[in-house]
């Protein structure tokens, strides 16, 4: 079965750093990425990682989250530096086996990720 986990997430004072990590057991995907959702709100997509490494980031996080895999250790990571309130919200990973051929992976909706975590919860106080 193909499962993922989130794991990291916390209640923090704003300028504080969070690392989350994403165990994607028992498979390799070629595009991951992470999202977020805030109460009343739509989910968002805050950073993607392509098969090859590349990256994206949204304009709100971008200078500030960094996103990252292992491949080998089947983990997508995601380090949120200098946090700030709005940046609270639960965050979840989310993977797809399709390559670009699919569509641009560092571009791709959230419909368009087959797999998706739990959610791990971040809370950001000012």
């Amino acid at each position: 079965q193909v499962q993922l986990v989130e794991s990291g997430g916390g209640s923090v004072q704003a300028g504080e750093t969070l690392r989350l990590s994403c165990v994607v057991a028992g498979s390799t995907y070629s595009c991951m990425g992470w999202f977020r959702q805030a109460p009343g709100t739509a989910r968002e997509s805050v950073a993607g990682v392509a098969s090859d490494g590349s990256t994206s980031a949204a304009d709100s996080v971008k200078g500030r989250f960094t996103i990252s895999r292992d491949n080998a250790k089947h983990t997508l990571d995601l380090r949120m530096d200098s946090l700030k309130p709005e940046d609270t919200a639960m965050y979840y990973c989310a993977a797809d086996f399709r390559d670009d051929w699919y569509g641009p992976c560092l571009s791709r909706t959230e419909a368009e990720f087959a797999y998706w975590g739990q959610g791990t919860q971040v809370t950001v106080s000012s």
